[in-house]
């Protein structure tokens, strides 16, 4: 981001109201904030109680929903490999060249590229962890041939959620031995996307859709893991994509793992932000909609970290129109980043009362930005 002494006293002035309509660009442009969407929160929505929510059905291609992102105000996009493959698995030129032009024309920057190995019941007992060695090896090719896809499709960094990859009973899986696969696949990404001069980022998730967990429960356990990589292959290769909906299932506190990131030496790959509660399953909804002070923090931790990649909407609005639901939580961040920096501007009166250890001197500094 780009914070500084010139541009803080503009939430004063040009600033000072909500913001709203076209001043919410401007206000990321001013502060060097990069806002994006993945792709599939363009989409129509299903859940396993519900085999769609539109009762009109959407263009789910992936030039229908890239175009949808833009129709929202959005000027990045989260992309997903297997937009990108035939139906051999294998990568389609013809897809790519659609894609590419679809970004043109809509004046689309690619963010990110995920990783899709769960949704495959080949993969059901895990992707690179698992205990079949073949489907073991074959995931890892999958995963290196999607960092390929995020060089050719120009994007910054590539992702690995591993949702296949974890338990859903007690002693079902030795749990070194699956750490230990992860760990060597994760070496073996890490490298790959190195070479290609690409960011590479593990996704934790308490559970879902491992029911028991998933082996990446925590940002903790996952920044554990990017730092034996970085030490297994010399060089700080791998980092971490904090979600923040997963952060409050876990009962993390957002703000707390930025810092404890930066502490470690691990890198923030991306973020994916939205809304969710404590104990819930992914809940996914629009971000801003549930406690601001919570979610101002992380914002003020962000800025103060010096977070420079992009803040990803991953979302699904069931029952509500996609592009309202992108354009809703673009303006309620873009207010609750307003909310951060107004803090930021008062860093050092924020600092002094937290030296007090009285919480009540701290809730004195920010009661009225946040109220």
């Amino acid at each position: 981001m780009k914070v500084n002494v010139d541009n803080l006293p503009l939430l004063f002035l040009e600033y000072s109201d909500y913001l709203e309509g076209d001043i919410v660009d401007d206000f990321f442009k001013t502060y060097g904030i990069n806002f994006s969407a993945g792709h599939w929160c363009a989409g129509g929505f299903a859940d396993r109680f519900c085999s769609s929510y539109q009762e009109e059905p959407l263009d789910e291609s992936a030039v229908g929903q890239i175009n949808r992102v833009a129709q929202a105000g959005i000027r990045g996009v989260e992309l997903n490999n297997e937009m990108f493959l035939d139906k051999n698995l294998q990568i389609s030129d013809a897809k790519i060249r659609e894609v590419k032009d679809a970004l043109s024309s809509n004046n689309l920057t690619p963010t990110n590229m995920n990783t899709n190995i769960w949704t495959r019941a080949y993969y059901k007992m895990g992707g690179i962890t698992n205990p079949d060695p073949g489907r073991r090896k074959q995931a890892l090719e999958y995963c290196l041939q999607t960092v390929e896809l995020g060089k050719l499709l120009d994007c910054p960094s590539v992702q690995l959620w591993p949702g296949s990859d974890g338990w859903d009973y007690h002693f079902e899986v030795n749990y070194g031995k699956q750490l230990d696969w992860f760990i060597d696949g994760c070496v073996e990404i890490a490298r790959k996307a190195h070479s290609l001069g690409l960011k590479f980022g593990t996704e934790a998730k308490q559970k879902e859709p491992r029911e028991g967990n998933m082996i990446l429960n925590t940002t903790a356990k996952a920044a554990l893991v990017a730092k034996t990589v970085n030490e297994t292959v010399g060089s700080t290769v791998m980092g971490v994509v904090i979600d923040y909906g997963h952060e409050q299932m876990v009962g993390n506190q957002p703000a707390d793992s930025l810092y404890l990131l930066k502490r470690m030496g691990v890198p923030i790959a991306n973020f994916h932000i939205n809304s969710a509660k404590y104990n819930s399953n992914d809940e996914d909804r629009v971000t801003g909609t549930d406690d601001i002070w919570r979610l101002a923090e992380f914002c003020y931790a962000a800025i103060d970290t010096d977070y420079q990649g992009w803040f990803g909407e991953d979302q699904f609005t069931y029952r509500m129109e996609p592009v309202k639901a992108m354009s809703l939580s673009k303006e309620l961040f873009a207010n609750a980043m307003k909310k951060a920096l107004k803090i930021y501007a008062v860093k050092d009166k924020l600092e002094c009362a937290q030296a007090t250890g009285d919480a009540g001197n701290v809730i004195d500094v920010v009661k009225r930005i946040l109220n």
